[in-house]
């Protein structure tokens, strides 16, 4: 048994917020974190590995893992079905590993109703300004003007969904923010649910006591 249970690390945010970067910091700073990889029924793209950037499974299969509760969380974008299984995050928590999910509010909700509710470990980003949030949109010069407006359209319904989380970082400053990210996932990994050794050891703690007495 490991000495403790992994987290299910939930990151949400408005695009342009840090997220993506935040994540990709988080994983440099820990090698033992590993990164949820989400099951979908579109075709496999070129380049695309099965098992490292998505799961590629057949509607059929898709909606049985949906009926026997073998998706943490799913969702219909776009024509095509996307899902979290549960199978390797299980697995992961089990054997002591974070899994780190990227994900908006209604998968993150999904996640916190799950069989895994009780391990996960919620955080929303939210950017300094509306204003810094469509220059970060813009700076990054990947969109055209339509899409960072609709962007921007999006980018309040997500903040309105901010009080459903464990913890909300202001990231006006990227290193501060990775920082109280680091200093909260250090943390919730020492939860009284997050180390199932604990109850043998009071057990032993006790037995000692009372062999005194």
């Amino acid at each position: 048994m490991p000495e403790r249970r992994g987290l299910l690390v939930i990151l949400s945010s408005p695009s342009g917020a840090g997220k993506s970067t935040l994540a990709r910091r988080l994983m440099s700073w820990d090698a033992s974190l590993k990164f949820s990889v989400s099951a979908t029924t579109r075709v496999a793209r070129p380049g695309e590995l099965e098992g490292q950037d998505y799961y590629f499974v057949s509607e059929e299969k898709f909606r049985r893992w949906v009926k026997d509760g073998e998706l943490l969380e799913h969702a219909h974008v776009f024509g095509n079905n996307y899902g979290s299984p549960r199978g390797p995050v299980q697995e992961a928590i089990d054997a002591g590993r974070d899994v780190l999910f990227d994900i908006d509010w209604q998968g993150a909700q999904q996640i916190q109703k799950s069989a895994l509710g009780s391990h996960t470990l919620s955080i929303f980003i939210l950017p300094p300004s509306i204003v810094e949030l469509r220059r970060r949109l813009i700076s990054r010069g990947q969109d055209t003007a339509d899409t960072i407006a609709k962007r921007m359209r999006k980018s309040w319904d997500e903040i309105s969904h901010w009080d459903g989380y464990d913890y909300v970082i202001v990231n006006d400053d990227l290193t501060e923010t990775e920082e109280k990210l680091k200093t909260i996932i250090r943390a919730e990994r020492m939860r009284v649910a997050q180390q199932p050794r604990l109850l043998d050891h009071v057990r032993k703690l006790q037995n000692e006591f009372e062999d005194l007495t």
